[in-house]
């Protein structure tokens, strides 16, 4: 799976576990601590605050966590 700011958060997390403890680190909770979130990766990161710059690296990141996952 290529991961985009278009990704949601829900096959975010199916595809690359590791997404919700990376995520989590940033700010952005996803499953943990009973805060769901549903929406896009980038939906989620501007609500937190982040911007374009911070998403691709957040997308450069997740990637490169969804390779090494497999």
């Amino acid at each position: 799976m290529r991961i985009t700011n278009d990704t949601s958060i829900e096959d975010l997390i199916e595809e690359v576990p590791g997404a919700v403890s990376y995520l989590s680190k940033k700010g952005i909770r996803c499953v943990q601590c009973g805060e769901p979130i549903w929406g896009t990766l980038e939906e989620a990161a501007v609500e937190k605050g982040f911007g374009e710059d911070d998403i691709r690296q957040f997308i450069k990141d997740l990637n490169e966590l969804g390779k090494s996952a497999k």
